[in-house]
């Protein structure tokens, strides 16, 4: 791997392109538990929350998966110790705790709940 990949250049730009990337993967990753919300006759006040914290993970994860296209397995901890020394800009949307593998799964688990509760209070 040459040294221009691991440049803040290179960072940036993938920093950008994950930006881009959020909201549509978001849009896309959160239809699947809108409509069975909306086919279970479940309150948009909870099917709507719900949305988001279903597809976050999945968004997650492709972006982590983008990352690690980018830079390679070994070199992805150079990008989010990048991204650590910058939290209110970049690092924003990659906390340590969330690209944490147990942070989406709990994410995951609470939409669940989330959806069993809307159903059981319709």
């Amino acid at each position: 791997m040459s040294k221009s990949e691991l440049s803040e250049k290179n960072y940036r730009r993938i920093a950008y392109i994950n930006w881009l990337l959020s909201v549509p993967i978001l849009l896309i990753t959160s239809w699947p538990y809108y409509m069975l919300s909306e086919q279970l006759h479940i309150s948009r006040t909870v099917s709507l929350p719900g949305s988001i914290l279903f597809a976050l993970p999945f968004m997650l994860t492709i972006l982590h998966g983008h990352v690690t296209m980018a830079l390679g397995a070994t070199h992805r901890h150079h990008y989010y110790n990048w991204l650590h020394n910058r939290p209110l800009t970049f690092g924003l949307l990659f906390h340590p705790v969330i690209t944490s593998t147990r942070f989406r799964l709990l994410l995951f688990f609470m939409s669940l709940i989330l959806l069993t509760a809307g159903f059981l209070i319709r």
